[in-house]
C-alpha cells in the first residue's frame, strides 16, 4: 500500500476522533475539563485506561525487547497488580473523602502548601518527559516508515500530530477522552490481535507449537533468577509494585480519569479490572514479540529493537496488515499523549496558578487561561519531542522507565509521608529535600560497582529515592498540631 494511501487513511481516522471530541465535548465547563463532571462510565473508563497505560512504547518496545530480556518484562507486570490494588484500597478512599480535583490538594491539606506545589512541579517535570519520549517514538515510526518517502520533514509530522492532538482536546479534556480513549484502544488491540494471528499464519504453526519454539529459542523466559542481576524476578515484583503507585496511583493524568467517576466502588472496580486487563494485554504483546524474533531471521529482516516490529510489517506483510498496524500504532499514540496534554494543563492551573481557588476571576477568564496553557504545554512537548530526535533512538521502554525511577521518586516519598506521618515539614524545606533525593540516587547509580559490587539496583531504585525523600521530610518536619477535618478539603492542623 503506497504511502500517500496510508496517510490519508489515518487522516480519515482523526477526523472520526474530531466526531466524538465534538459529540462529547461541546460547551464543556472548565469542570467537565478537569474531572468530566465526576459522570465517567467506570466501565468505559477503564477500558480507556488501558490505552493510557501502555502507550505506542509498549507497542512496539515490548514486542522487540523479547530477543534481549525474553519475557522477563512481565515480572514487572506482575508487580504493577500489587500497585493497583493499593491505589484501589488505599489512595482512592483518600481521594474521594477529600473531594479533590487534583490529587495534589491531599499534600496540601496535610503537609502544606510547600508540598502541593512540590508534587505537582514534580508531576509536570515526569509526565512531560514521559509522554514526549512516547510520542518522540511513535512519530519517528511514522516519519520512517510513511513521510520520509513522500518528503515531509521530521519537525512538520511532529507539529501536525500536536496540532490535531491540541483541536480535539481543547474544549472536551477528560469528558472528552473517556470516548476517544475507548475508540483508541479498540482499535490498538484489534490491530495487535490481527497482527498476531498473521504472524501465527506465516510461520505455519499452531499456538502450542510456536510455544515450544519459543521455549527452544529461549525466548518465553518469565522469570529472572539471578539475584544480583538488574532484571532479578524480586527487584522487578518490587519496582514494578512502586511504579504502579507511583506513575498511576499519584500520576494526575491517570487519576483524574478515576475520579471523574461518580461512586467510590466504581472507581475501584475501574482500577481492578485495569489491573486484570494489563497482564493478559502485556502478554500478549511479549508473544508477538517473540513470533517477530522466530519470524524475522528466516525472511532476512536485519532491524532489532523498537524498530523490529515496524520493519517485519512493512517489509514483509500484506497492504492490509500494514493498514491495521498503522491504525493501531497511532491509536497507542494519543491515548497517552492527548491524556498527559490534559493533565498537565488540569495540574498547572489548579495546583500552580490556583486557578479554581481564585473567585475573582470569572469562568470564562478562567476557560481562556486553561487553554493558553494547553496551548503553551503543546508547545513544549514539539520542542522536547524535536530534542529527542535530535539526540538519536535508544529503547524508550527504557528511558521512560528510567525517567520515572528519578521524578516519581520525591512524589512516592511526598505521598507516603502525608499518609503515614503525623508530622508537618518546614514549608521552603519540602522542595529542597525532593530535589535532593534524586541527586543521591543518581549518584547512587553512576557509581553502582563502587558501592555495591556485583549487585546491580535497577528500576527498584524508584523505591530508594521515595525513602531518601520520607527521610528528608522526616528530619526537616515536626510533629503535627491536633487534626480537625474540613469538609472538601479533608484534613488541616489546628493552625490551618
Amino acid at each position: 500500500m503506497s504511502p500517500a494511501i496510508l496517510v490519508a487513511i489515518v487522516l480519515a481516522y482523526f477526523a472520526l476522533l474530531f466526531w466524538v471530541a465534538r459529540r462529547t465535548g461541546h460547551h464543556a465547563t472548565n469542570e467537565g475539563f478537569f474531572v468530566g463532571n465526576r459522570r465517567s462510565p467506570w466501565l468505559l473508563v477503564a477500558f480507556g485506561m488501558v490505552g493510557t497505560t501502555l502507550s505506542g512504547v509498549t507497542f512496539v518496545s515490548v514486542p522487540g525487547a523479547v530477543g534481549r530480556d525474553a519475557f522477563t518484562y512481565f515480572q514487572i507486570i506482575l508487580g504493577h497488580f500489587f500497585g493497583y490494588l493499593v491505589i484501589a484500597f488505599v489512595l482512592l478512599p483518600l481521594y474521594y473523602r477529600d473531594g479533590v480535583t487534583s490529587i495534589y490538594h491531599l499534600l496540601a491539606t496535610r503537609l502544606g502548601k510547600g508540598a502541593h506545589r512540590t508534587g505537582a512541579a514534580f508531576f509536570i517535570l515526569s509526565r512531560t518527559l514521559g509522554a514526549t519520549a512516547r510520542l518522540y517514538l511513535v512519530v519517528a515510526i511514522l516519519q520512517a516508515t510513511l513521510l520520509d518517502a513522500m518528503g515531509v520533514p521530521f519537525a512538520l509530522t511532529a507539529a501536525v500530530i500536536l496540532g490535531l492532538i491540541v483541536a480535539y482536546t481543547f474544549e472536551g479534556g477528560v469528558k472528552t477522552l473517556v470516548w476517544t480513549d475507548l475508540l483508541q484502544t479498540a482499535c490498538m488491540l484489534g490491530g495487535l490481535v490481527v497482527v498476531t494471528l498473521v504472524m501465527l499464519d506465516r510461520l505455519d504453526l499452531t499456538f502450542a507449537q510456536s510455544l515450544e519454539r519459543l521455549s527452544e529459542a529461549g525466548l518465553s523466559r518469565v522469570f529472572a533468577t539471578d539475584p544480583e542481576a538488574r532484571n532479578w524476578v524480586g527487584k522487578h515484583l518490587v519496582a514494578g509494585a512502586f511504579i504502579a503507585i507511583a506513575m498511576a496511583g499519584m500520576d494526575q493524568e491517570m487519576m483524574q480519569k478515576n475520579i471523574s467517576v461518580r461512586r467510590l466502588a466504581d472507581s475501584q472496580k475501574n482500577v481492578v479490572l485495569l489491573a486484570a486487563l494489563m497482564m493478559g494485554v502485556v502478554l500478549l504483546f511479549l508473544y508477538l514479540g517473540g513470533l517477530l524474533h522466530l519470524f524475522a531471521p528466516a525472511a532476512g529482516v536485519t532491524a532489532q529493537g523498537d524498530r523490529l516490529f515496524p520493519a517485519v510489517v512493512m517489509q514483509e506483510l500484506p497492504a492490509a496488515v500494514q493498514l491495521v498496524f498503522f491504525i493501531a500504532l497511532v491509536s497507542a499514540l494519543f491515548p497517552s499523549a492527548d491524556g498527559a496534554l490534559t493533565a498537565l494543563t488540569s495540574s498547572f492551573c489548579i495546583d500552580l496558578l490556583g486557578l479554581q481557588e481564585r473567585k475573582e476571576i470569572g469562568e470564562a477568564a478562567k476557560k481562556r487561561i486553561r487553554q493558553r496553557v494547553h496551548i503553551a504545554f503543546a508547545a513544549v512537548f514539539l520542542a522536547l519531542v524535536l530534542g529527542f530526535h535530535a539526540l538519536g533512538n535508544p529503547s524508550m521502554i527504557n528511558v521512560i522507565l528510567k525517567v520515572a525511577a528519578f521524578t516519581y521518586g520525591p512524589l512516592l516519598g511526598l505521598f507516603a509521608f502525608a499518609i503515614f506521618a503525623r508530622r508537618r515539614p518546614v514549608d521552603r524545606l519540602v522542595p529542597v529535600v525532593a530535589i535532593l533525593a534524586p541527586l543521591i540516587c543518581l549518584y547512587v547509580d553512576r557509581n553502582q560497582a563502587a558501592l555495591f559490587g556485583t549487585w546491580e539496583v535497577g528500576l527498584e531504585i524508584l523505591v530508594l529515592n521515595g525513602a531518601i525523600t520520607f527521610a528528608g521530610l522526616w528530619l526537616c518536619s515536626r510533629p503535627a498540631a491536633r487534626a480537625r477535618y474540613v469538609k472538601g478539603f479533608g484534613t488541616t492542623d489546628e493552625h490551618g
